[in-house]
């Protein structure tokens, strides 16, 4: 699809509002700008949002550089290490944002998100994911949730025509599911990472943001904090319950997916992509269609967390130490509601700015947007907020837990072990 270069000139009038003096606006300015959009689409998005900036700013020119996934990752790390880093870059925001924010690599932006329109077009726990220490450094635009999807002709079958809000109503979900045989819950076990999300949630849902937030800075007991060690046992309960189909410790994610998709199972906790996932793994390769729906995971009685709270993650761009005003201008330009709603519609994104959901093409990725709208804390998988060994760790842990072979105490104590380890 081609850039829609009206609702471009209409954003041009909103937001080239003169940010710049008259004599500033005279002197030319280069904007370095890397991204990772090597589709056509996105290389076609990206290119008419600088042509439309450029012409609306004849003074600043924008230098892309496109790169593939891996090529971006090491080229990154090298001009980091020289202390030179592009003016305006991909990021996953994160553990890693904060390490080039610590290092001095970054521009603070915040007076320009603080209070602002541009601030308060996003949810404060997407702008959260590219903040350091209080700081800003960087925006979001593609920013999807770990919902539970799940079928709601089995749900009805056992008398339950919307999802549960409490743990306790969930697990008697899974019980009346069971009971009725049909697969609660599916898990690719196997591949450990969609267990971790699961772990994740939990230990949110009871001790609340200031316990993932405490772990990630080394604060109080770390992963040894009774709420992670209560997730673990909120985990083992499942287990018990049969909440998950035969083996699923070995179980990979595909196998997970064709579970839900071939209306065998009931549910199962995934990312926005998850849809699309079990319509290519079902034996149909439509999927369950309009039986799909998403919700958040439940509140936990008594628990800290709230049920806003969400996990999960996505894109965004991180602005470099030297970059100058005209970049900011442009990370704006590239992240208000048109060109938002507009690379949605191209590239199929979930886009963090409040009113973009006009773009998206599909129902299942709008319920998503309305969890992510509603979060004030937005927390990403904890297998890349952290270093890739104290992720890899986490993952561990928790196939421990449902696996039986370590107490969710020891599995909490191995991962704290690892991340005191690079500390």
């Amino acid at each position: 699809m081609g850039f829609r270069k009206t609702n471009l000139f209409l954003a041009l009038t909103i937001s080239l509002i003169a940010a710049f003096s008259a004599s500033a606006a005279d002197k030319p300015v280069k904007v370095n700008f890397w991204h990772i959009g090597t589709a056509a689409t996105d290389k076609g998005y990206y290119q008419g949002v600088a042509d439309a900036f450029m012409k609306a700013n004849p003074n600043v020119t924008i230098e892309m550089t496109i790169l593939e996934n891996e090529a971006f990752k090491s080229k990154l790390t090298t001009v980091m290490q020289s202390g030179n880093p592009p003016d305006i870059f991909h990021s996953w925001g994160g553990g890693v944002l904060a390490e080039y924010a610590k290092a001095g690599l970054l521009r603070d932006i915040t007076k320009f998100t603080k209070g602002t329109a541009w601030g308060k077009s996003m949810a404060p726990g997407v702008w959260d994911i590219y903040a350091y220490n209080g700081k800003q450094y960087g925006a979001p635009f593609d920013m999807g949730a770990i919902t539970f999807w799940y079928n709601k002709d089995l749900l009805a079958k056992v008398g339950y025509t919307s999802f549960p809000a409490e743990w306790s109503d969930f697990l008697n979900l899974v019980k009346k599911l069971k009971a009725a045989g049909i697969v609660p819950i599916a898990l690719g076990g196997g591949d450990k990472w969609p267990a971790m999300h699961m772990w994740t949630y939990l230990a949110a849902r009871v001790g609340g943001k200031e316990v993932l937030v405490n772990a990630a800075q080394g604060k109080g007991k770390g992963f040894n904090d009774p709420a992670f060690v209560k997730a673990g046992e909120m985990l083992v309960e499942l287990v018990k319950l049969g909440a998950f189909q035969d083996g699923f410790l070995g179980a990979t994610y595909p196998d997970e997916a064709a579970l839900v998709g071939n209306g065998v199972a009931a549910m199962e906790l995934m990312g926005q992509w998850a849809p699309n996932v079990q319509v290519d793994s079902s034996v149909s390769k439509k999927g369950i269609g309009d039986s799909l729906a998403a919700a958040p995971v439940p509140a936990v009685a008594k628990g800290k967390g709230k049920v806003t709270d969400v996990v999960g993650g996505g894109n965004g761009m991180a602005v470099g130490k030297n970059a100058p005003d005209a970049a900011v201008e442009f990370l704006k330009f590239l992240t208000n509601v048109e060109n938002n709603a507009e690379y949605a519609r191209v590239a199929g994104i979930i886009p963090t700015v409040k009113g973009a959901e006009v773009g998206i093409p599909s129902n299942n990725g709008k319920m998503v947007k309305q969890i992510v709208d509603k979060t004030e804390f937005f927390q990403l998988y904890l297998d890349q907020f952290f270093s890739p060994a104290v992720g890899g760790a986490v993952n561990d842990a928790v196939q421990t837990i449902l696996a039986g072979t370590a107490t969710p105490a020891q599995a909490c104590k191995a991962i704290q072990s690892t991340f005191e380890m690079e500390q």
